[in-house]
């Protein structure tokens, strides 16, 4: 798949460094935002869905937004935390398509980058750990402000080296398009950069070359799921990003995602997320 660096926004929205002594245990956190960390001594765990990842000095971390997961930290701990959130790109979001590996180790200048990082940005230190201090609605709103607001100068050199940590996962990750069959990977690819249309099978079928079976059947051998269940995973996804960083009505998320039946948004909303919409917007504030 080509990209270009031109459709990738990364956005700052916290860094600093944090020290902790048995006191970063967090319970089933799940933002619109990813994180990355870099350990600088002592250990500690986070606990994700494929399983429990152990955090050391000296290596990077990656957490995807939207991935539910709980912090567990029994000794010292001490650790510089960026929060990044991508800004959406007709495009679609271009690190959506991308696995990253969550740990990697760490180069001998990504340390002088993030410490460069938190010096340019002083104000976007966390006040508190405590993701229920910040993660939620009006916090987020308030950091986009903060990070829009900023010196050009800050954001180009921000920027820059947000680019080059975001590289040394690139590097190792694996396009999420990177499927057995080129075909699929071409029809993914499609409803990534169309999710806020209305996705026809028959179109998808055009673009694969295939007839509209025997799209539905090769879709479903290599993803495990029906292409209209993977459309609307998709597009419950891109309306979770929305409802949390948008004050637009619920109605309008439904009809921006090409929702007719306002009804069945709701209802399909609340089967993958186990909220409404409307609570899914208000546990954010």
């Amino acid at each position: 798949m080509s990209l270009s660096i031109d459709q990738l926004h990364p956005l700052v929205l916290n860094v600093g460094l944090a020290v902790h002594n048995a006191d970063w245990n967090w319970q089933h956190v799940n933002s619109p935002f990813m994180r990355m960390y870099y350990v600088t001594e002592g250990t500690a765990q986070v606990k994700l869905p494929d399983g429990v990842q152990i955090l050391r000095p000296d290596h990077l971390y990656w957490i995807p937004a939207f991935t539910n997961h709980s912090y567990i930290c029994n000794s010292y701990f001490c650790h510089y935390y960026i929060h990044i959130y991508e800004e959406p790109s007709p495009d679609g979001d271009i690190l959506d398509e991308w696995d990253f590996p969550i740990e990697i180790p760490a180069c001998e200048i990504d340390l002088a980058l993030i410490k460069r990082l938190c010096d340019i940005n002083p104000h976007m230190v966390l006040p508190q750990s405590d993701p229920s201090t910040y993660d939620n609605d009006s916090t987020l709103m308030q950091n986009l402000l903060r990070n829009k607001q900023r010196a050009w100068c800050d954001k180009v050199e921000s920027r820059g080296i947000v680019f080059q940590l975001l590289s040394r996962f690139i590097k190792q990750a694996q396009s999420k398009a990177k499927v057995g069959d080129d075909r699929i990977g071409h029809a993914l690819h499609y409803i990534r950069r169309h999710i806020h249309e209305d996705i026809d099978l028959n179109t998808l079928a055009d673009v694969t070359c295939l007839s509209k079976d025997h799209f539905i059947r090769l879709f479903k051998k290599e993803m495990g799921v029906t292409p209209q269940k993977y459309i609307t995973q998709k597009k419950i996804e891109r309306a979770q990003l929305i409802l949390v960083t948008d004050d637009m009505p619920i109605k309008g998320v439904a009809d921006m995602l090409a929702f007719e039946d306002y009804s069945y948004f709701n209802r399909v909303f609340k089967k993958l997320t186990g909220k409404t919409p409307l609570e899914y917007r208000s546990s954010f504030y």
